[in-house]
C-alpha cells in the first residue's frame, strides 16, 4: 500500500482536499472528470500527479500543456509553491474551471492561459513542460518542445505504452533536435504503482523558430541521445 496523501502532500493537504472536492462536484458536473473516477481520484489522479514534482528542479518555470482540469498543473502548484506554472488550455469551459480553481485555492504561482501550444511559440519559454492524457508522444513533442528553453525538459505522464510511444516518436524527436530521452518512474515507495514519465530534453539549437507553428504530424530507465 502506498504511503498516503498525508505524506505526499504534507502541509499542503488541506489545499489538495479542497481541490479534490471541487473536482468531485464541479469537475464532474462540467464533464471534466468522469463520475467513475471519483472513487479513485486520490490514488489515480492527485497522488499520481503529485509525485511528478520529484523530477522538476527548484524554482522552475513550467507550462502544463492541455491542462484540462488541472492535472498535473494544479497539483504541482499545490505541492511545489516554488514553481511558476502556466496552465495552457484551448477550451474556454476548461480555462473557466481552471481560473475558478486558482482563485479558490489562492495559487499565486499559477497563470491560466487560453490557447493552443503551437500558437504560443515565442510567447512562452519555460524550463519544463508537462502533459497528461493529451496526445500520443509523437504529436505531443511537436507542441511542447518549441516552448522549452535550450536543455529544457518535457515530462509526459504515460502508461503501459510509454516505451512504444517513445519508439514511434523517434523520427520526430530527431527532426526537432531533441538531445536525449529517458523513461523513468517517480513515486517509488510512495504509491502502489509508480508514475511513468517520458523525459525529453530539448536541444541547444532552435529546431522550431519563434512563432513558427510546429508540424501537426510528424526498461526501467532507458536513455537515448540523438
Amino acid at each position: 500500500m502506498g504511503i498516503g496523501r498525508e505524506v505526499v502532500f504534507g502541509d499542503a493537504l488541506p489545499v489538495a482536499e479542497r481541490y479534490a472536492a471541487f473536482l468531485e462536484t464541479a469537475g464532474v458536473e462540467r464533464g471534466l472528470m468522469g463520475p467513475r473516477e471519483v472513487d479513485r481520484l486520490w490514488e489515480r489522479h492527485l497522488i499520481n500527479c503529485a509525485v511528478v514534482s520529484e523530477a522538476i528542479p527548484a524554482d522552475a518555470r513550467v507550462v502544463d500543456v492541455g491542462s484540462g482540469a488541472g492535472l498535473p498543473g494544479i497539483v504541482l502548484a499545490i505541492v511545489r509553491p516554488d514553481l511558476r506554472i502556466i496552465l495552457l488550455e484551448p477550451l474556454l469551459r476548461r480555462t473557466t474551471f481552471l481560473d475558478e480553481c486558482v482563485e479558490m485555492l489562492d495559487l499565486r504561482n499559477v497563470e491560466v492561459r487560453r490557447g493552443r501550444a503551437e500558437d504560443m511559440v515565442g510567447e512562452i519559454t519555460v524550463d519544463v513542460a508537462t502533459a497528461r492524457a493529451v496526445a500520443p508522444l509523437k504529436r505531443l513533442v511537436t507542441w511542447a518542445l518549441p516552448l522549452l528553453r535550450p536543455d529544457g525538459e518535457l515530462l509526459a505522464l504515460k502508461g503501459e505504452r510509454a516505451a512504444a510511444e517513445l519508439d514511434e516518436a523517434e523520427p520526430v524527436l530527431k527532426r526537432l533536435g531533441a538531445r536525449s530521452t529517458e523513461l523513468l518512474q517517480v513515486g517509488r515507495g510512495m504509491v502502489d504503482s509508480p508514475t511513468t514519465l517520458v523525459r525529453v530534453v530539448a536541444g541547444r539549437g532552435e529546431a522550431v523558430g519563434p512563432r513558427q507553428r510546429a508540424p501537426r504530424r510528424a526498461k526501467g530507465s532507458r536513455k537515448r541521445s540523438s
